[in-house]
């Protein structure tokens, strides 16, 4: 089952790192347990455990690392304005300082010998608790990879031979602090009730068909559900559609005879009760950041040594990406001292959205994808970082308007797959909300990495899915984040200016309508020019009406099928197939729409007879590559490029032509 508003696998579930439970219990148990100042935002700060990382694996000059996890509190000042932007923090219950709390998970990866870190402090914001740059920096394997116990729980130790000290600080608080995620416990407004929905898109007939809400029913007797095939379709209640209440949390869906496939939208709209103070959230990734920055006591582990934290970037996958655009937005790059908390933001596969965190039952996890309806808290203006007018609203507003008023704007290098392109309204990063060309500013780079799934783990291959129309894209982005991360620790830390943007523009004729983006006639490639749109709704009704559209654009393909702007992988710049960042949905499934964070690869004809026969206006393998050798000095020439153009290191470099020399023509990567 689907669960558009909590546990889809945007990043899959089979990420969520795993601690060891004994370790809580082992003998190595430590409990440092240091109170801070009264009048820090941090008022607690509770080591649990401090052991050895990756067995003592050695990373280079670095050499090994030391994990530590912990808790700590916050206590924040609903007065202070900075504080007020938080949605019901007037509410929640307070201590006898009159503050708010909230207690954070937090974990921390440093070199054993401080004065052998880079100064940089890495904070990886958790996606649904877990973490996800081990997976994209380092090529983790899965789920050690999120242990830090064993030694190839490391990948290729990339972030670790740089010397890296990285965070992990837990800010979902709809979420339960268990051994496998890191979430905030925050205060929850018991008795509070108010309308609430959620869509579920199952991908399967069973009926009834189970389903848990985003928020405890406060009355079953306000359930109610409408079906449609996507969301601008008409809401139906068809004979034999009915809902129930199974717990306090979870309903039983019956759905209708026939009229709906596998892929309809179910529409559960209800009464609920106990929301949480979300927003403190981004309280605690601000004062946890400014607390191991800046706190010079013994309370704070990474104080210890001659090596303090000399800056930070905030790093972010999907929903974690989403998060900083509006920690962004919102000012909490702003510490309660006055002080800018990250120096530089990475931001991947958030598009042009944001995040329903702040928001009385909001849906942190929620992340409307094609066909479901746009019309959510995570998806409104304002798109992108310069101050504009909207000509819906009458709003002018900007990610940025914020810091620009007391000089704490970070750094930004925001990324994406091609797929935020077709299916997160990627292009209002680049346009004004009228649809014409937007210059970024110059403290602000883009990046769209084409021909990109939004996101997929190191090793995959292509795959088959009953679900999706087209072989699955088994696309790494790996090699050039990691390229970008390194640009942008030169960026903060020596000043030196990152690559250009890379992204699909109005102004360079990339970014099209969809109607024209990708050639038709290509075999086995199905396109109908399928996005997701931008609305623009009032909110004063429930659910919101949708009143206009914002412009949407998607990138423009060259005559193999492929995104002709952005930065080219190697598989792009020296193809073998053709990889996209869309993937239709298959019969059944909804067809007609786009399957949710996916794209797809059709390979060449192996020969010019095999693509005749076929009609295939795409040259075959043999017409580009006479043999290995050729197809390497190819892979060779195009590594060499990239890396004069920063977008490639040169130990990504060396692997990718090692890999071209194996007889691999017939295979994808």
């Amino acid at each position: 089952m689907h669960k558009v508003s909590a546990n889809y696998p945007e990043e899959s579930q089979s990420t969520m790192f795993k601690f060891h439970i004994a370790a809580f219990c082992a003998t190595l148990f430590v409990s440092l347990t240091a109170s801070v100042a009264a009048n820090a935002e941090v008022t607690r700060f509770e080591v649990l455990q401090s052991t050895p990382a990756f067995e003592g694996r050695s990373f280079g000059n670095v050499g090994p690392y030391v994990k530590i996890t912990a808790r700590a509190t916050i206590a924040v000042d609903p007065a202070d304005p900075r504080n007020a932007v938080i949605a019901d923090i007037d509410k929640a219950a307070r201590n006898d300082k009159g503050l708010v709390e909230a207690m954070a998970d937090v974990v921390l990866l440093r070199p054993a010998d401080p004065r052998r870190a880079n100064g940089t402090l890495l904070v990886d914001i958790p996606n649904r608790g877990t973490k996800l740059a081990p997976q994209l920096f380092d090529d983790t394997p899965m789920p050690g990879g999120n242990n830090a116990d064993k030694p190839a729980d490391a990948g290729i130790g990339f972030l670790h031979a740089q010397g890296y000290t990285m965070a992990w600080i837990g800010w979902q608080a709809d979420i339960p602090s268990q051994p496998n995620q890191l979430a905030l416990a925050a205060p929850v407004l018991r008795g509070v009730t108010g309308p609430a929905r959620d869509e579920f898109l199952f991908d399967h007939m069973r009926t009834p068909a189970t389903a848990t809400l985003s928020w405890p029913i406060a009355d079953p007797s306000t359930l109610a559900v409408t079906v449609r095939p996507k969301w601008d379709a008409l809401r139906e209640t068809p004979a034999g559609l009915t809902i129930r209440a199974t717990g306090a949390q979870t309903v039983e869906i019956t759905r209708p005879a026939s009229g709906f496939d596998a892929g309809a939208l179910y529409e559960v709209t209800y009464t609920a009760r106990d929301p949480i103070v979300l927003g403190l959230g981004f309280a605690a990734t601000r004062d946890v950041v400014s607390f191991l920055r800046r706190n010079a006591t013994s309370a704070n582990p990474l104080a210890a040594g001659n090596a303090p934290v000399q800056r930070a970037i905030g790093f972010g996958v999907s929903q974690s990406g989403r998060f900083l655009r509006d920690f962004l937005y919102l000012g909490f790059n702003q510490d309660l001292a006055g002080a800018m908390v990250f120096d530089g933001l990475m931001p991947h596969i958030g598009g042009g959205r944001r995040i329903a965190l702040n928001d009385r039952f909001g849906l942190p996890g929620r992340n409307a994808r094609h066909p479901q309806d746009p019309a959510w808290l995570a998806d409104t203006f304002p798109f992108t970082y310069q101050s504009l007018v909207d000509p819906l609203s009458g709003r002018r507003d900007g990610l940025m308007q914020r810091c620009r008023l007391n000089a704490t704007c970070p750094r930004v290098m925001q990324t994406d797959s091609e797929h935020e392109w077709w299916a997160s309204r990627a292009s209002l990063l680049v346009t004004d909300a009228a649809g014409n060309h937007l210059d970024l500013p110059p403290d602000v780079r883009a990046y769209m990495i084409a021909g990109t799934p939004h996101y997929s783990v190191a090793g995959e291959r292509m795959r088959r899915a009953p679900t999706m129309a087209l072989p699955v894209n088994p696309m790494h982005a790996g090699p050039p984040m990691r390229a970008l991360l390194t640009a942008m620790q030169a960026w903060i830390s020596e000043g030196v200016e990152p690559p250009a943007s890379r992204v699909p523009m109005r102004a360079h004729g990339t970014l099209v309508e969809a109607a024209d983006a990708v050639p038709r006639g290509i075999p086995g490639l199905p396109f109908t020019g399928i996005y997701t749109g931008a609305a623009f709704t009032d909110r004063t009704v429930f659910p919101p009406k949708v009143l206009g559209q914002y412009p949407v654009f998607v990138p423009r393909a060259d005559k193999d099928g492929m995104a002709i702007a952005g930065i080219r992988m190697l598989p792009l710049a020296v193809p073998r197939a053709t990889y996209t960042g869309w993937n239709p949905r298959a019969a059944g499934y909804g067809a007609g729409t786009l399957f949710p964070l996916q794209g797809a690869v059709v390979p060449f004809a192996a020969t010019r007879a095999e693509r005749e026969a076929s009609g295939d206006p795409r040259l075959s393998v043999v017409e580009r590559y006479a043999d290995n050798a050729a197809y390497v000095a190819a892979v060779r020439a195009a590594a060499a490029e990239a890396m004069a153009q920063r977008l490639l290191l040169p130990q990504d470099a060396e692997r990718a032509v090692e890999l071209a020399t194996q007889d691999r023509l017939s295979q994808l990567q």
